[in-house]
């Protein structure tokens, strides 16, 4: 069952101070259980992934070859690592180069990885700016400023205009790849949010996050 684990003496803190870490603790674990439970619906994305590409080769051997499998495979696999990207920062299962950090103290760890994780705060807040735009170009928008843009739609002051379609022989809409996109930066943003607020209280001598049997 999801818990938090909160192993620090709590006489070491203030009133305050004891309410920032329980609102950051109750932050890590709304949205670690979320990513969580999205990235183990994700895992399956392979078998789709492999399921359509299969079904490419069958019609391309034995029937007539069909036009959407490759594109279809290619969102099927965007979707897969973008959506499963939120748990891969979770399990901290990114790629990475040790060559004196295991030698560190936990203290000293968890002040570079708060450092380190505010680059990948800055780099993801980009990536999901720059999605918006590419997705209020996908519906019509031509102008810089995505985010009045969606705020017009939600209110009905604006519309959407000429669909992006691909260039393939298939000619799919772009919208919802590219709104799944955005989606899975905003979900990576939070979870780089919560891997903070985790390292903020290892500093502190406290450890939150999702305890799962």
């Amino acid at each position: 069952m999801p818990g938090v684990m909160d192993r620090a003496d709590p006489c070491r803190f203030s009133e305050r101070g004891r309410g920032v870490i329980k609102a950051m603790a109750s932050y890590v674990r709304i949205v670690d259980t979320v990513n969580y439970r999205i990235g183990r619906v994700m895992m399956w994305g392979l078998f789709v992934m492999m399921g359509i590409l299969l079904w490419s080769s069958i019609s391309k051997t034995f029937f007539v070859p069909s036009h959407w499998t490759l594109e279809m495979a290619q969102f099927a696999m965007v979707t897969y690592y973008i959506m499963g990207g939120p748990y891969s920062i979770q399990l901290g299962s990114n790629v990475r180069m040790d060559l004196f950090y295991h030698n560190w103290s936990p203290h000293r760890k968890a002040w570079f990885d708060a450092f380190t994780v505010l680059l990948l705060i800055f780099y993801l807040g980009v990536l999901f700016y720059g999605g918006l735009g590419s997705t209020a170009y996908s519906l019509g928008y031509w102008g810089d400023e995505p985010v009045s843009y969606f705020f017009g739609l939600l209110t009905g002051s604006e519309e959407i205009g000429r669909l992006e379609r691909s260039s393939t022989a298939w000619r799919p809409y772009i919208w919802p790849v590219k709104t799944i996109m955005v989606f899975g930066f905003f979900l990576m943003l939070l979870q780089a949010i919560s891997e903070f607020f985790k390292d903020i209280a290892r500093i502190n001598g406290q450890e939150i996050g999702v305890v799962r049997a």
